[in-house]
């Protein structure tokens, strides 16, 4: 009996650091493995800053899917959201003359609105999530390519008309050498771990997830706390279509496509449950790195971009399949 017991103990640990020991192995790995003429190209300063700032655009609409999968539902329009409003911020700045802050606040109510009426349609008309965030998928990426005409609009800088504001594109540099996205991403994962940890709102997301049912008859608003997480899920991705305009200097609407695959894939390598009721979001910030990371790795590699694609489709089976054994 105790040998079993100590097994037993060593599995829960196992299992409860299980994301952060991926990271480790993968980290391990890419620094063995990605060495070319005696200099090792992944720990340089330059591709791990990169690495960074690469990782902050999926890893705050990680984030942003957390809170929605924790609910045992999925957001797969968060990738054309994206693509939306980076089109829409740079046809805000470049052809409208629209002030920052009022280009930025538009931006914001824009991503809500699809992130509403995902939530509205979900609870009211009672559809799956699958199937109504699919539709707002294809309706955002229509819109964004009805708004540009079909094709990307660059950014130009500068203080006259036609002309982004400079200060624009400090969101795609760095502060003290730490990429700017990243420390939007960490501060956004910082306020919605103590959200979801510490507050009432928090622990009845959590219940929702575990049992909707018994949330419902101990008086939990169910539908108002899904309306709100599939806001927050669309307000998460138009922050990230933001700095995706910011960092890449353009908005396009063909942005985003296959983010809400690393997304997804993100928060269950991270460790929360596609069923609902169990998760962190520190868990989706380590997730989002190991992705990150494997996707420097086989860049560094040269390995086909169609390759990695398979690559993420089989970690997310591994991860799910995981998960269920430890039910188990």
């Amino acid at each position: 009996m105790g040998i079993n017991t100590s097994d037993n103990a060593f599995l829960e640990i196992l299992s409860k650091f299980r994301s952060f020991i991926g990271l480790a192995a993968v980290f391990i790995v890419a620094s063995i493995i990605c060495v070319r003429d005696g200099t090792n190209l992944f720990l340089s300063p330059v591709n791990l800053m990169n690495l960074v700032r690469a990782v902050s655009e999926n890893g705050i609409m990680a984030i942003g899917m957390t809170l929605v999968i924790l609910l045992g539902s999925i957001d797969l329009s968060v990738g054309a959201i994206l693509g939306l409003t980076a089109t829409a911020m740079a046809d805000l700045l470049i052809h409208r003359s629209t002030p920052l802050w009022a280009a930025i606040l538009l931006i914001l109510l824009l991503s809500a609105a699809f992130g509403l009426f995902n939530g509205v349609v979900h609870t009211k008309l009672r559809l799956q999530a699958f199937i109504v965030t699919l539709a707002s998928m294809s309706i955002a990426r229509g819109l964004a390519r009805f708004w540009s005409g079909g094709i990307g609009i660059p950014l130009a800088y500068g203080d006259g008309p036609g002309l982004a504001p400079p200060i624009f594109e400090k969101l795609g540099d760095r502060v003290y050498g730490i990429p700017v996205p990243a420390i939007c991403f960490l501060t956004i994962a910082v306020i919605f771990s103590i959200l979801l940890k510490y507050t009432r709102f928090g622990r009845h997301v959590y219940a929702i997830g575990g049992n909707e049912t018994s949330a419902f008859l101990c008086g939990i608003k169910v539908n108002r706390v899904k309306i709100m997480l599939f806001v927050l899920c669309g307000v998460l991705s138009g922050i990230a279509g933001i700095i995706h305009a910011a960092q890449l200097k353009q908005g396009s609407p063909n942005d985003g496509i296959g983010y809400e695959l690393n997304a997804i894939a993100a928060v269950a390598i991270g460790g929360t449950s596609m069923a609902g009721g169990k998760g962190t979001i520190f868990g989706t910030v380590v997730g989002a790195l190991i992705l990150g990371i494997l996707d420097n790795m086989l860049g560094l590699k040269n390995v086909n971009t169609n390759l990695q694609l398979i690559v993420k489709g089989l970690i997310i089976i591994a991860a799910v399949v995981m998960q269920r054994e430890d039910k188990r």
